[in-house]
């Protein structure tokens, strides 16, 4: 049987592919929340008609604190050994799908080992090289990559990566988030009144910790988006961690006054898929709009140091490190940069599913 363990809107988001696909080929699978994130989660179940979890492992606020990870890992992983036949059904040849590169990543692997199941790690083989940038997001990866038995490579560059590890590599050829886009893509269409602006605007999203954990890395991320406010409408979609310290290190007021700059709050899936497909282009934190952005074509100005993605680099891409020139680069060479959506020959969520079945079987003979 396979267990997948979420915790997180963007784990939801790629896995939400996978959990629909089983449910069309009337495969059960076991559904786990370790509760990392709750806010906006029932949004993603009913965009892509998914049933919600079968066990919630934890029902408090949103952990969004390095400091309370600890606290709530040690409850889970504590829960886990007491209730190992219920959360996993007393299954010892099933296998554990995780996602990606959060901690509740790092818990469902965990779980899976102290359980004696199978993990199998899902967007496998991402890496900047850089122990402290993302962080900590890539040690957590090599974490992963240690405790997993097989590994789902959104690529031969990722699948590369993982070169000198035990296990089975499976090349997946994409990301599950372009089926993800297959699922939304007459939704997207379909515009909600209200919703996009009558005039051009580009939307920003912004929220990762190495961006937001102090002031002075707040400050420069404020001042690259008025620097591209100087001459553009900006949608900017507020994330609750990063209004959170918008106010706490005094730029919110500044935003929000600002003639060119609308903040707006989150929306579900679906909502902000229209407004990306809508959108001039984005600017962008997270590795996920990353990804979006290169299969829908969608010029992208990546606010990070550094990626562990190579999707849309050197094509509708630009990776700023912050430097005013290549900020000021992208937003006059942002309408050469948009691109054809693109098309995949294979599903990349139909070579997990299927590569699973055949792990399973292999474990019961």
């Amino acid at each position: 049987m396979i267990h997948i363990v979420i915790g997180t809107k963007a784990q939801l988001i790629k896995m939400a592919p996978i959990m629909r696909r089983l449910q069309e080929r009337g495969i059960v699978y076991g559904y786990i929340a370790t509760g990392q994130h709750q806010s906006t989660m029932s949004d993603i179940h009913a965009n892509f008609g998914i049933r919600g979890p079968d066990i919630r492992l934890y029902s408090g606020p949103d952990i969004t604190s390095i400091m309370s990870m600890a606290g709530f890992g040690a409850r889970i992983l504590w829960k886990t050994l007491r209730q190992r036949a219920v959360i996993f059904r007393g299954d010892r040849n099933g296998i554990v799908l995780v996602h990606g590169d959060t901690f509740s990543t790092l818990l469902g692997a965990l779980m899976g080992r102290l359980c004696g199941i199978k993990v199998a790690h899902v967007e496998s083989g991402l890496r900047s090289f850089n122990l402290l940038a993302p962080f900590p997001e890539e040690l957590t990866r090599l974490a992963v990559f240690r405790l997993s038995h097989y590994y789902f490579c959104p690529g031969k560059w990722a699948a590369e990566n993982l070169k000198g590890l035990r296990g089975v590599k499976v090349d997946t050829g994409a990301n599950t988030l372009a089926d993800a886009l297959g699922y939304a893509q007459q939704a997207i269409d379909q515009a909600r009144p209200g919703l996009i602006p009558d005039h051009a605007f580009a939307v920003v999203t912004l929220h990762r910790f190495e961006n937001i954990r102090s002031s002075e890395s707040m400050k420069r991320l404020v001042l690259a988006v008025l620097m591209v406010a100087e001459r553009h409408s900006l949608l900017f979609v507020l994330h609750n961690p990063t209004e959170i310290r918008l106010r706490r290190f005094g730029y919110y007021d500044r935003l929000a006054a600002h003639p060119n700059i609308q903040l707006r709050p989150r929306y579900d899936y679906f909502d902000f898929m229209r407004l990306i497909r809508h959108a001039e282009f984005v600017l962008s934190d997270g590795g996920s709009n990353q990804e979006e952005c290169h299969y829908l074509g969608k010029p992208l100005l990546l606010l990070r140091d550094v990626t562990e993605r190579q999707e849309g680099l050197g094509a509708n891409a630009v990776l700023s490190r912050f430097q005013p020139e290549v900020i000021q680069g992208f937003l006059s060479d942002y309408p050469q940069l948009a691109k054809p959506p693109v098309r995949l020959m294979t599903s990349p969520t139909n070579v997990i599913i299927d590569a699973c079945a055949k792990f399973h079987e292999r474990s019961l003979a």
